[in-house]
């Protein structure tokens, strides 16, 4: 579904250019055409940059510099533009699960976030595909329905990851996926289950953006929303997790938001909220975590 949605969304931009472009034809030629065509294409990137300066309000304890600001903003419209012009919406099944028959690594299930599809891991399955390690990349359906309805789909993998290396796999989960996995945690975790979760940019302690979307699931990740108050009475001991944030995530915030109490917090200053999936430094902290 989100797959159409965003093509839908790359049709309407392409539109929007084409109509600034008559208007400013009008108004007084080709200067005008021009900028009035750039501007209307531009208008995500323009809301892009209004909510990393938000973040300069609203991050307290992690407060953002200017320059990291600036930096993150001009790599989080390439990440944007990768994955919602490109991965997502054309080669969301370019690259399929990789489960060979006779596997003896760890596997690796891999969770998207919010308006997301497997998509957003075409980088990562290419990665791990070469290092023959074994993996799964779901698209969680449906798009904007419950946290809840993922738990299914996600014990499914599971299982069959566990069946195919003999292994418990490691759990990457990007934004509403790290959520998307405590839930199935809540009701078919216990020891052993998964070697680890590994969560990037997820609001454990939901996100204040939350507020600006009325699908189900964002209301879910409402600050002090009480599907997520019910999440952490309701959850058995945690697997071993590591929770990766930014004082740069506009998505995510504010920043601890991000963290969670019994996990490895660790502080990635300067990133954004899609150049988190593709970071070296996650890359090589989670390859050593499949190697433990």
């Amino acid at each position: 579904m989100n797959a159409r949605l965003q093509r839908l969304s790359l049709l309407i931009r392409s539109l929007l250019g084409a109509g600034g472009l008559a208007l400013g034809w009008q108004l007084g030629g080709w200067p005008w055409a021009l900028a009035l065509a750039v501007l209307a294409v531009n208008l995500r990137n323009i809301v892009l940059l209004l909510l990393f300066i938000s973040l300069a309000f609203i991050n307290r304890q992690h407060l953002p510099g200017v320059g990291d600001l600036l930096r993150a903003w001009w790599l989080e419209l390439w990440a944007l533009e990768r994955t919602f012009s490109w991965r997502q919406p054309f080669a969301e099944h370019r690259h399929a699960d990789y489960l060979p028959p006779s596997a003896s690594a760890r596997g690796v299930l891999l969770l998207h976030g919010f308006n997301c599809n497997r998509g957003l891991w075409n980088g990562w399955m290419q990665r791990l595909r070469a290092l023959d390690v074994p993996h799964m990349a779901l698209s969680m359906e449906p798009a904007f329905g419950s946290i809840d309805a993922y738990v299914d789909e996600i014990e499914q993998a599971v299982v069959k990851l566990q069946a195919t290396t003999g292994q418990a796999p490691l759990v990457l989960a990007h934004s509403m996926g790290g959520l998307a996995a405590r839930a199935w945690w809540r009701r078919h975790g216990r020891d052993a289950r998964i070697h680890g979760l590994v969560t990037l940019g997820s609001p454990h302690a939901g996100t204040v953006m939350a507020r600006f979307s009325p699908a189900r699931n964002a209301m879910q990740m409402r600050r002090h929303s009480r599907w997520l108050d019910e999440l952490v009475r309701a959850s058995p001991a945690a697997p071993p997790t590591h929770c990766y944030f930014s004082d740069c995530d506009q998505i995510v915030c504010p920043a601890e938001t991000a963290t969670l109490p019994q996990a490895r917090n660790l502080h990635l200053p300067g990133r954004g909220h899609l150049s988190l999936v593709e970071d070296p430094q996650v890359t090589a902290e989670v390859m050593a975590l499949l190697r433990a």
